[in-house]
């Protein structure tokens, strides 16, 4: 029997799948990455089973710049006819959003740190943050919620964390897919962004460490609901 297909989306080297692909490999999925940012051509989407969409610094609205958006966005809107399920983080949620309908505009503040999310539903795939957890955040754009998505987590600097779009479609705003070295990576390239602000931290207080055991457990629980959901 041929292996599901699980496709990753990348806009920039620094942020990669993290633990996410950990948890394609434990349940069994061929994992294959497209590089938007060094050109690479978006696959045939037939026999596209999962579909996992990264972060980024650019914003969904920045298509003349960063031309790659407007064939992704249209590949986005094809998954989502064919009910592929979907996970989007950071950038990735908010392009999510954005063909969903639903505008995506700066937060009130920029959001850079380890802060906490707490639930706005009662739904299953928030109660995994139900002692709201400190969780990595970086942006300065929010999306709204799109239309007949559920809202899941909120944080006190950014009103829209997570949403669920009709059980299959996942949409976070923050990092749980996160390692070590990966926050080590996003400090580095995206050190211009670490400026003071009320949301702010710096570097030497993003890369303390941390349980990213613990926190990836939490993006697994997500995951696994997802699935069953598709099942």
């Amino acid at each position: 029997m041929d292996r599901r297909h699980a496709l990753i989306i990348q806009h920039v080297p620094f942020e990669g799948p993290g633990a996410i692909d950990t948890w394609l490999a434990a349940n069994g999925y061929q994992r294959s990455i497209c590089h938007l940012y060094r050109g690479d051509p978006l696959p045939n989407i037939n026999g596209i089973d999962w579909l996992v969409i990264m972060g980024g610094p650019m914003g969904v609205a920045d298509e003349q710049d960063v031309p790659f958006l407007v064939p992704e966005k249209a590949y986005l809107r094809e998954a989502l006819a064919r009910r592929i399920p979907i996970v989007g983080i950071c950038l990735g949620a908010q392009l999510l959003a954005d063909v969903l309908g639903a505008p995506v505009s700066r937060n009130p503040d920029t959001e850079i740190g380890w802060f906490p999310v707490s639930p706005t539903s009662s739904h299953a795939m928030a109660q995994p943050f139900a002692d709201q957890p400190e969780v990595l955040h970086w942006h300065g754009d929010t999306f709204a919620l799109p239309e007949g998505a559920t809202a899941l987590l909120a944080s006190e600097a950014c009103a829209n964390q997570a949403f669920l779009y009709k059980d299959h479609v996942l949409g976070l705003q923050f990092h749980l897919e996160m390692t070590a070295g990966g926050v080590r990576a996003i400090c580095e390239a995206c050190a211009n962004e670490l400026q003071p602000g009320p949301w702010i931290q710096d570097a030497h207080t993003l890369c303390q460490p941390r349980d990213f055991d613990a926190l990836h457990l939490r993006l697994f629980a997500l995951l696994d609901e997802l699935a069953s959901n598709g099942s």
